[in-house]
């Protein structure tokens, strides 16, 4: 197959995916950096390219609930958002997974205020890894279109049914236009398919009730269903990332091992930041360290398993996370790696690095400074902290 190489930002790229998808209904509302993926789709409506209803709201609460109607009724459902548009969602965003409605919702990672930045860091989608969304994170706008034609077979597969967040950094990704390769649009839809709900609120044969009052009586055994999809989303996510591997030729797993495997010490990071860590990897082995990479790309449902046989062995492990849990004992990422490896036989020591908060440039040698500090606990000599800031002025 035969694909178009072209020059596209992030969210170029993004609406392109949209395009190609097919979808029934946008709910668009506007925020930086999210607002020109949704203003490249409204032109990809506008002129044609894709029958899609766009319903331009009053707010991002608004857009969510409206994504949350059209989806249940049946219609293949995408909306948009960032930062505090996100922070506005945040009953809807519960309540979509909640009514197990496969949304999906690129989210353009931005700092949440205050005070007011309109920069990249993770603290916006990192608020809501428990809301049950499924949640992707990509290094590039490649990473990004992909994921976002391959979220609608994850989300709609019938043992899943859960809306997906495609997470990528705004400016970083959003608008730096990178050469990346697209799939025909044909060849991408016979990939995506049309959608076959399993249910809806207009089939008058098989009627339903959605959003009910839901208390002591049944609240928990539908909290047990959300539960279980996750778990159930697991193989369906490697069976569609396995399909589009072979259709587009790209490589796609729940994370990416950069000379990973023989590795003494390494870094686990989500996002752009993986892209400038490679090189320091590669620095690092010129230097005589044997250092390693783990970008991991699916956080919810968190690959558990496949990243204890990934990092048990290492000498120490550092994970770098772009969002602080104010009060908490280090960032998000952290605490779910440690807390993997806890009890696990031969695992590493973990410790943790905060970064990048509100778009701080993170450059080669901030990582080179994590990787050193590593390299020495792998020898025996501890870092002071286990949680330590990255790139703060002193």
């Amino acid at each position: 197959m035969e694909q178009h190489f072209v020059a596209l930002t992030g969210n170029e790229a993004v609406a392109t995916a949209f395009k190609q998808a097919r979808p029934h209904v946008a709910s668009a509302f506007p925020i930086t950096p999210q607002t020109e993926m949704m203003h490249k789709f409204a032109e990809f409506v506008a002129n044609g390219d894709v029958d899609t209803e766009m319903i331009l709201v009053e707010s991002e609460h608004s857009a969510m609930s409206a994504a949350v109607g059209s989806q249940a009724a049946g219609a293949r459902t995408i909306t948009a958002t960032s930062s505090a548009g996100f922070a506005l969602m945040w009953e809807i965003v519960y309540v979509a997974a909640s009514l197990r409605l496969p949304i999906v919702m690129a989210l353009v990672n931005r700092a949440l205020s205050g005070n007011i930045n309109i920069h990249n860091d993770h603290s916006d989608s990192m608020g809501g890894r428990d809301s049950g969304w499924i949640q992707i994170y990509c290094e590039g706008a490649q990473e990004a279109y992909d994921t976002a034609l391959m979220a609608f077979r994850i989300g709609e597969h019938p043992d899943v049914q859960l809306p997906v967040m495609v997470c990528y950094d705004g400016f970083i990704i959003s608008h730096t236009a990178e050469s990346i390769y697209t799939i025909p649009d044909e060849e991408a839809w016979k990939f995506v398919g049309p959608y076959k709900p399993l249910r809806r609120l207009v089939d008058t044969e098989k009627p339903f009730t959605v959003g009910p009052l839901d208390l002591t009586d049944y609240y928990f055994e539908h909290k047990v269903g959300e539960i279980e999809a996750h778990e159930k989303a697991v193989p369906v996510i490697e069976s569609v990332f396995k399909e589009y591997s072979a259709l587009s030729g790209r490589t796609y797993d729940f994370f990416e091992g950069y000379r990973l495997d023989d590795a003494d010490v390494a870094v686990v990071v989500l996002g752009s930041t993986a892209g400038t860590a490679k090189d320091v990897v590669d620095q690092m082995r010129a230097d005589g360290i044997k250092a390693g990479l783990l970008k991991l790309r699916v956080f919810r449902p968190f690959p558990k398993d496949r990243l204890v046989e990934a990092l048990k062995g290492k000498k120490a492990v550092g994970v770098m996370d772009r969002c602080a849990s104010f009060g908490g004992f280090g960032g998000p990422v952290f605490n779910e790696i440690r807390s993997a490896l806890y009890g696990v036989d031969g695992a590493p020591p973990v410790y943790n690095w905060i970064y990048g908060l509100g778009g701080r440039d993170c450059d080669l040698d901030q990582i080179g400074t994590v990787f050193g500090a590593l390299d020495r606990a792998a020898k025996g000599e501890k870092p002071e902290k286990t949680v330590n800031l990255l790139g703060v002025r002193i």
